[in-house]
């Protein structure tokens, strides 16, 4: 809890992945992905209870031995590629009302971003819950460096460049001088439940931003990535070493 204020925290994995077969129980530094999230959840002094949503009786195996509860499966309506991510959090809601336990917080980690750890979930719940005379929810965000718009172009039908933001092409921009800009790196996102529940979304004029540094913010959606993922985690003291 934080401040008399009950926290849940749900994971969703489903058992289908066109990017990678089976991705959520891949082994990642001698884990299956599905445990960084759930040791991130269960590690943050304020999470209450940690639920993972699935569809996959072996994923649930897995996460029932990393510490999760599944207290149920997802429909598979709840599983394909187009089910979004607010209609499994509303299922998970819903279904843990029906027993009777609600929660005043809902945080979202999902296993393709297992770089979050505990402290991130600390630190984004106090910022949220400290600052709720003008926020309902946080997010992670990244700052945008070298996929700034202004170094983007488009291709013609003669296949000619054009500048993405159609000011034609001026002098080279120095990134030093551009406007700090940042993009939804999805490793982590809390809001009020009741109001998540009534926005179905956690993007809107009361969100709070939770910076992200980059290294923190690859997600895992193919192979090549899973690959990033694994040499930052066995690096991560010299990165750590570096940000000090």
């Amino acid at each position: 809890m934080i401040h008399n204020k009950s926290v849940l925290a749900i994971i969703p994995a489903r058992g289908g992945s066109k990017g990678i077969p089976r991705k959520n129980i891949m082994n990642l530094c001698g884990n299956p992905l599905i445990a960084w999230p759930i040791q991130a959840a269960k590690g943050s002094i304020y999470v209450d209870r940690v639920i993972l949503s699935t569809d996959d009786p072996e994923i649930a195996d897995k996460a029932t031995q990393q510490g999760a509860e599944v207290p149920f499966l997802r429909p598979s309506e709840l599983a394909t590629d187009t089910a979004t991510s607010v209609s499994v959090i509303e299922h998970a809601i819903e279904f843990l009302s029906r027993q009777g336990d609600q929660y005043d917080y809902c945080v979202f980690l999902e296993p393709t971003s297992p770089l979050t750890d505990a402290n991130d979930v600390n630190q984004a719940l106090h910022s949220l819950d400290s600052k709720r005379d003008i926020a309902d929810a946080i997010v992670g965000v990244s700052k945008v460096v070298s996929s700034h718009p202004v170094f983007d172009v488009r291709i013609d039908s003669n296949g000619l460049i054009r500048p993405f933001l159609d000011k034609g092409f001026v002098s080279p921009t120095r990134r030093q001088d551009l406007d700090e800009l940042y993009f939804f790196e999805g490793s982590l996102y809390i809001s009020d439940t009741r109001v998540l529940l009534a926005q179905r979304r956690f993007y809107h004029d009361r969100t709070l931003a939770y910076m992200v540094p980059k290294w923190k913010s690859f997600e895992i959606d193919d192979f090549v990535d899973f690959v990033c993922v694994e040499a930052i985690m066995n690096n991560l003291d010299k990165i750590r070493g570096r940000e000090q």
